[in-house]
């Protein structure tokens, strides 16, 4: 009997050493093959997220071409890439001429500041060190500057490294969307292998867990991510025709506030002020009409585009889309809001659920 119970020991012992030499294995190749794709990885979900987001009209199209899907494909990648490296790069331009118009203005002293008001000494708090500050660099703005070079030197290479990231993320998002192009070839099998590992996370919910997943990612891209984009490609055009300098990166500055909730007014109403302060009456009111129009053009496009039942608190989107950009720079700007926007859809549902199996 002792020698039976000290074989089923040896049994015992030899499978869980068994199981763990596999399990390890598995983790070890599993951490090799993550390291190897790491960099590659959030161009990959960004470009699974575009091609799920993009499917439903690739259908369209395709069958306009006679089910011709490579053809379709093929489309959306020359488009796709029109579309963002045209208006892309206009930005990141006159991003990069504002700033260096604004450091070679400083540096042979064309730059000028105004005096300040009087009334500016009756702010609560700061007003007499704001207004001595202001002054001083009315008088003599580079002397001024000279007071504050640690804290310039450490925005100018904030500067250069967002102007650096914007332009990375130009090129990552041209490589996303060659990824969903050609991703969108193979959805059903990829339909088919979510589902199937769905299943192996929650048994008999596979397919709607998908399912939900599919709808809150065109969901949030659409009614998130694609109302901000028409809003500052609208605010981009009026600014542009206007003349009003640094539109690039106004247009840019409408696109993340948009993402991240605040309202496009923030930056679009002292514009039309300071437009109104130097144009002609008529010019200044047409601008203003489109501005306004671009700015609260949300209100419209986002009962339409949001798909039903998977709206998000506005917080959720704020956090995924500043989170998102600090982790993974330009591309996690969008990136973060779909994920994360994913994630608290999947816990509520869990959550709420009922438990019945």
């Amino acid at each position: 009997m002792a020698d039976l119970k000290h074989g089923d020991d040896l049994a015992f012992q030899r499978r869980m050493m068994g199981s763990f030499i596999q399990i390890s294995a598995l983790v070890i190749l599993i951490s090799y093959c993550v390291i190897i794709v790491g960099p590659f990885l959030g161009l990959v979900i960004w470009g699974a997220v575009l091609a799920v987001a993009i499917y439903p009209v690739h259908l369209k199209i395709s069958s306009w071409l006679g089910g011709r899907q490579k053809l379709a494909a093929t489309l959306f990648i020359i488009i796709g890439l029109a579309f963002v490296l045209l208006p892309g790069w206009i930005m990141v331009k006159s991003s990069i001429t504002s700033i260096m118009t604004f450091a070679a203005d400083v540096r042979s002293g064309a730059l000028q500041v105004q005096p300040p008001a009087d009334k500016v000494q009756d702010w609560p708090l700061v007003g007499q060190q704001v207004y001595a500050l202001w002054a001083s660099a009315a008088e003599n703005l580079t002397a001024t500057m000279k007071q504050f070079q640690p804290q310039l030197r450490d925005v100018s290479e904030w500067l250069l490294r967002q102007t650096a990231s914007s332009i990375l993320g130009l090129f990552a998002f041209a490589v996303s969307v060659i990824i969903a192009g050609v991703g969108m070839l193979y959805a059903k099998d990829g339909y088919t292998l979510s589902k199937s590992v769905a299943s192996k996370i929650v048994p008999n919910h596979g397919d709607q867990l998908t399912d939900l997943s599919i709808a809150t990612i065109r969901s949030v891209t659409n009614g998130v991510l694609g109302v901000a984009v028409i809003q500052a490609i609208l605010a981009g055009v009026g600014l542009f025709v206007m003349g009003v300098p640094h539109a690039g990166l106004l247009a840019l500055l409408v696109l993340i506030t948009s993402i991240i909730q605040v309202p496009a007014l923030v930056i679009v109403l002292p514009i039309i002020v300071w437009v109104f302060s130097w144009a002609e009456p008529l010019p200044a009111t047409i601008f203003t009409v489109w501005m306004l129009i671009a700015a609260l053009s949300d209100n419209v496009l986002k009962p339409i585009l949001l798909g039903r039942g998977v709206d998000l608190p506005a917080l959720v989107v704020l956090i995924g889309a500043i989170g998102g950009m600090v982790a993974f720079g330009v591309v996690g700007l969008f990136l973060g809001a779909v994920i994360l926007g994913l994630g608290y859809r999947i816990m509520t549902v869990w959550l709420t659920a009922p438990v019945s199996d």
